[in-house]
C-alpha cells in the first residue's frame, strides 16, 4: 500500500516559528516531525510514500532527499499555490489510483495499527474509512458521528450538541484510507477540502464510508501545547520513537525526564527539567530554570532566567533575569 502526508499547510497556529521553519521539520526529540511519521509508516510496512509541500519547501525536500537515508522510497508533490487536502490529493493521483492508498496529516504521532484498520476497510468493502477515536471533548475536532455498526452518518456542527441515541460522537485521527474512485470526486488545479467538500457528498450520497474506532496513543500537533505534550508523553515512555540517546550531563541540577541535545553547555546551578529537551549546542547560565520547554538547536538561555511551558526557536538567546512562560520566540 502506498501513502500520502500533506504536509503543504503554513501551521499558522504555530506561528512565529513556522514563519522561519515549516511545521514538518519541527524537532521532536531533537529529530524533525516528518522523520518520525515517516519511521510510524515504514514500521507498519509501507514504503512508497508522497509529500505534498507548499509553505518554505526546500527545507523539507533538500533534508529528505529521496527518502534512502529514511529506509522509504520518498516523493514530493510541490504545489505552487497551496490546494487544499483534496486538491492536494488530486494532484497527486498518478502515484496514489492503482490500488488502496493511506493518507494522514504530518502533524500526528501515534501507534496506532494500520493493518487492523486496513482489514476493517476490506471486511466492510468501504470507499473511504476514517481511523477515529473517542475523546472527552470531539468538538475540539471536526466531529463524526458514527453508527454501531462503523458506517460514519455524518459530519457534525460542532454547536450540534445532541447526537441521536443510535450514534456516538468521535473524533478523526487525521488517518484515512481510501479508494482510487475519490479521485473522480475531485476537480483539478483548484482548493478543495476532504471534511468540507468531498466527505459529506459521499456520506450523503449512501456510498460506503466508514470509521474504525481505535484506542492508542494518538496526538495531534497542531499547537503549542500539543507539541510539548507530545515530547512530554514520549520522554514518559507513552510513545516509543526512533530518537539518538540523549546523554545526561553531570553537575547541572538535571530533572528527569530531559533529552539533552549534543555539546550543550550547562551551568552548575542552573536546573534543567522536567520534561526539558534542549537542541544541540544550547548554553543554559548560571541559576537559569528551563521546565517542561522546548529548546530548539542553538539557544541561549541567561543567568537567572527561567523558561516554563514554552518553544523556543533556533539561535534564540533569552536574556538575563527573564521570565518566559506559556508563550514562544523565535
Amino acid at each position: 500500500m502506498r501513502a500520502m502526508i500533506l504536509a503543504a499547510g503554513f501551521g499558522s497556529r504555530l506561528k512565529p516559528l513556522t514563519l522561519s521553519l515549516p511545521k514538518p521539520m519541527f524537532p521532536v526529540l531533537n529529530r524533525p516531525l516528518l522523520e518520525h511519521v515517516l519511521n510510524y509508516l515504514s514500521s507498519q510496512g509501507i514504503q512508497d510514500i508522497i509529500v505534498n509541500v507548499h509553505h518554505l519547501p526546500d527545507k523539507i525536500v533538500e533534508y529528505f532527499g529521496d527518502g534512502t537515508d529514511f529506509g522509504v522510497r520518498l516523493q514530493f508533490s510541490r504545489e505552487e499555490e497551496i490546494l487544499g487536502t483534496a486538491g492536494g490529493l488530486k494532484k497527486a493521483q498518478s502515484f496514489l489510483e492503482k490500488e488502496t492508498f493511506l493518507v494522514i496529516n504530518s502533524d500526528v504521532l501515534t501507534d496506532i495499527d494500520l493493518d487492523k484498520a486496513l482489514s476493517f476497510h476490506k471486511e466492510k468493502k468501504s470507499c473511504l474509512t476514517l481511523v477515529v477515536r473517542q475523546d472527552a471533548d470531539p468538538e475540539k475536532y471536526e466531529p463524526i458521528e458514527l453508527a454501531d455498526d462503523g458506517r460514519i452518518t455524518r459530519f457534525v456542527n460542532a454547536s450540534i450538541k445532541n447526537p441521536p441515541a443510535t450514534t456516538q460522537r468521535v473524533m478523526f485521527t487525521g488517518i484515512q484510507i481510501m479508494e482510487p474512485e475519490i479521485f473522480f470526486r475531485i476537480p483539478s488545479g483548484k482548493f478543495f477540502g476532504t471534511a468540507e467538500d468531498v466527505f459529506p457528498a459521499m456520506i450523503k450520497e449512501g456510498l460506503p464510508v466508514y470509521g474504525t474506532l481505535h484506542e492508542k496513543y494518538w496526538i495531534d500537533m497542531g499547537t503549542r501545547e500539543t507539541y510539548i505534550q507530545a515530547q512530554a508523553d514520549a520522554l514518559d515512555g507513552k510513545l516509543s520513537l526512533k530518537i539518538k540517546t540523549s546523554k545526561t550531563p553531570e553537575g547541572p541540577l538535571i530533572v528527569p525526564p530531559v533529552h539533552i541535545g549534543k555539546e550543550c553547555e550547562i551551568a552548575q546551578d542552573s536546573q534543567v527539567g522536567p520534561y526539558a529537551v534542549l537542541g544541540d549546542g544550547c548554553r543554559i547560565r548560571s541559576g537559569a530554570v528551563v521546565e517542561n520547554s522546548i529548546l530548539w538547536e542553538g539557544v541561549t538561555i541567561g543567568s537567572r532566567a527561567t523558561v516554563k511551558n514554552s518553544i523556543i526557536g533556533s539561535d534564540v538567546s533569552v536574556e538575563q533575569d527573564a521570565n518566559v512562560t506559556d508563550t514562544s520566540r523565535a
